[in-house]
């Protein structure tokens, strides 16, 4: 997408924050976010072809929405959609509009942030989980590894699965034959295939999965029990990961207030030990 297609499309996703959306919903939504400026002029038939989907189905997603249907969705998606990048000025090269839109995310994400209902489901699920696995595959790799990090300060035994391969199940066994109960999956764009198996298959052996994902209509939003959303910036060669990052530290703020004494008191060791050992510098 170009640049003005990419700043329809963020609007447009803000429409679908916090609905619950089926699969084909959520197909019709993704082909919505990817051809927005195109598909805000187009007639349900043809949004019903581009997603893939029946005529029915296109209408249906508008009254879930709650609009009376897709005629009163399309006027809201021109409104949305219209000049999209006017506002950004043109004296601004593409470095600065990419961190721009990074500051747009981060925008949007403290509203989000209004309501912590799903944050708070996700810490309770997480904070209680002995042992607890942390996914994050490729590009979510360090984000696992950062968060993973933070979180072994507060949590007794935290596990951060960032490699693939046929151990990866076997590590998910492990974990629920010790006791899990939830894991914490990061899958980010372009959802490594194998980030998706391993959330089915931790569902089928009984984990409750919090996913941190860069929208409502992820392709993981389906088979998780909590989808913590956060944008992922697009405009550069490579994506830029301030959203998900900051929601993981979010989320990892609600886990320590979920369980505050034990929280307090694996802190105040884990000072004393560094103090200890001198790891930090004065």
């Amino acid at each position: 997408m170009n640049g003005g297609e990419v700043k329809a499309g963020e609007r447009v996703l803000d429409l679908f924050a916090g609905a619950r959306l089926t699969p084909t919903q959520r197909r019709i939504a993704h082909c919505l976010v990817e051809h927005a400026s195109k598909a805000a002029y187009l007639s349900a038939a043809e949004v019903a072809d581009l997603a893939g989907v029946s005529q029915p189905s296109v209408t249906r997603f508008a009254i879930a929405l709650g609009y009376e249907g897709y005629p009163a969705l399309r006027r809201v998606l021109r409104e949305l959609t219209a000049g999209a990048d006017a506002e950004r000025g043109e004296d601004h090269n593409a470095m600065q509009l990419a961190v721009a839109a990074e500051a747009e995310h981060l925008g949007r994400l403290v509203g989000q942030l209004e309501r912590l209902d799903d944050v708070r489901r996700a810490a309770e699920l997480l904070i209680v989980s002995r042992p607890l696995p942390v996914l994050g595959l490729r590009a979510a790799a360090p984000l696992a590894g950062y968060f993973g990090y933070f979180a072994s300060k507060v949590h007794p035994d935290v596990r951060v699965l960032d490699a693939g391969g046929t151990s990866l199940l076997d590590r998910l066994d492990q974990a629920r034959a010790a006791g899990a109960g939830a894991m914490l999956a990061l899958v980010l764009p372009r959802y490594p295939r194998e980030s998706l198996d391993a959330i089915r298959e931790a569902k089928a052996m009984g984990y409750a999965v919090v996913a941190i994902t860069d929208s409502a209509v992820s392709p993981v939003a389906g088979d998780c029990d909590v989808v913590l959303p956060a944008a992922v910036g697009t405009r550069l060669v490579f994506d830029l990961h301030t959203g998900p990052m900051a929601m993981a530290m979010v989320l990892l703020q609600a886990m320590c207030d979920a369980d505050p004494e034990p929280v307090q008191h694996r802190l105040e060791a884990f000072e004393a030990t560094a103090s200890r050992r001198n790891i930090f510098q004065a």
